[in-house]
């Protein structure tokens, strides 16, 4: 039987996947989330944390140290990948469709109503569209089935069901859900298992949608801001006042999403740099990209404060229509909208229906990977693979100006995505 501790914050939802498994496996994890023990933002930024784990991503160790929730999930698991070859491609199959298809549209949707993230009308009317489409998808499934896969739970089913977990609770209400019958009863059932009661504890399901507030999301960015103000030192009394009163609920989502990493700009230790990104950001908008905003690019990069990174989307074989596939590319980056300051990238949508790619080069402030600095911008991290970038490469100059032949892709461009 496996065992270990486990890294994590609060009420995470890709944590649950782990423990909820533990629950069937019998594995025993010991789980560290709060200080002293483990402060998420800096514990897993400090030099003895980055030697066991260098994507600096809360973990699993027992002396063999393994990241990545899906990994910690499968280490934990025993049988729960089922009992065959093709049981066990079924249940992958169904934990790359958590990742790649449920979570973008959730995020989008989801984070807006809990503060954390600025409301896009028409982003947040796509993503009720695709989170329609993806619960009518389950339903046709399981209008002969109990569970995903098979006779019994899964880690399919606790896959889906933790990444659907913030919609039912913050969005989906009844008049929402009823088309969804079988989706359901399905979703009550596998909360409703002993194992899963151990983790999640009662549900409460939403009743009505949360709807974004523009005057609650300005007193949040207002109080965050206070908040990186204050002396450590009166920590202990500021935060006794700052806490709710005990008869106030306190949504478990929102606790995990609006997580303690935000108290902080990651930014703020870097030195100067002589490149100003906003500089490149107008040249590129506004002046050729070939004669003008590139010159300037290779010219002014400092290549000791910034970094370039090539990524790549980990699932091709599920790019089956490409307005989805962009859908992918449009909702990473509103996620990804209070990073703005401090990257670049472009990211390029190859091929066409059945038979595409998704590649980017970013730009960052600092030399490590900006997306581990804050559990904000980790929505759409597993999702991708990434490589650090010699300054001097042509693969730069190929994504920034969209007319190479991009021979290394293997695919014709279809279409791309600036984040600026």
């Amino acid at each position: 039987v496996a065992a270990g501790t486990l890294y994590t914050y609060p009420e995470n939802w890709r944590a649950f996947k782990a423990l909820i498994a533990a629950q069937y496996s019998g594995a025993q994890v010991w789980v560290l989330s709060t200080p002293p023990h483990f402060h998420f933002g800096q514990t897993n930024c400090t030099p003895e944390f980055l030697r066991k784990f260098p994507a600096s991503k809360v973990p699993d160790e027992d002396g063999f140290c393994v990241f990545e929730s899906n990994a910690i999930a499968y280490y934990v698991s025993n049988e729960l990948w089922g009992s065959t070859p093709e049981a066990a491609a079924k249940v992958v199959q169904w934990v790359s469709f958590a990742d790649s298809d449920i979570v973008p549209p959730a995020s989008t949707w989801v984070f807006p109503t809990l503060s954390i993230m600025h409301h896009n009308k028409q982003a947040t009317e796509n993503a009720k569209e695709e989170v329609r489409q993806i619960l009518g998808l389950l339903d046709a499934h399981l209008k002969t089935r109990t569970f995903l896969v098979g006779k019994r739970v899964t880690l399919a089913d606790i896959t889906v069901v933790c990444t659907l977990l913030c919609l039912y609770k913050q969005v989906l209400e009844p008049s929402f859900c009823q088309a969804f019958p079988n989706t359901n009863r399905w979703f009550l059932t596998c909360i409703n298992q002993p194992q899963f009661r151990a983790v999640l504890g009662e549900v409460k399901l939403c009743e009505k949608m949360a709807q974004f507030d523009a005057k609650k999301f300005a007193e949040t960015q207002e109080g965050s801001q206070e908040e990186k103000q204050k002396p450590q030192a009166e920590g202990k009394e500021e935060k006794k006042a700052a806490a709710p009163a005990p008869e106030e609920e306190v949504d478990e989502c929102e606790q995990a999403l609006a997580a303690e990493p935000k108290a902080k700009n990651p930014f703020t230790h870097l030195p100067k740099s002589t490149f100003v990104l906003d500089e490149f950001k107008r040249k590129y908008s506004d002046e050729d990209t070939l004669s003008v905003a590139l010159p300037y690019f290779w010219e002014h990069f400092d290549k000791d404060s910034w970094s370039l990174w090539y990524s790549e989307y980990r699932f091709p074989e599920e790019l089956t229509q490409t307005f989805m596939s962009c859908n992918l590319i449009t909702g990473m980056f509103q996620r990804l909208d209070k990073l703005r300051k401090n990257a670049f990238t472009s990211v390029i949508l190859f091929g066409t229906n059945n038979s595409g790619s998704i590649s980017g080069v970013w730009v960052f402030q600092g030399q490590e990977l900006a997306f581990r600095l804050s559990p904000d911008w980790q929505v759409d991290y597993e999702s991708y693979t990434r490589r650090k970038l010699d300054p001097t490469q042509m693969l730069v100059q190929e994504y920034f100006s969209w007319e190479r032949a991009f021979q290394h892709v293997g695919k014709v461009f279809n279409q791309g995505e600036i984040f600026k």
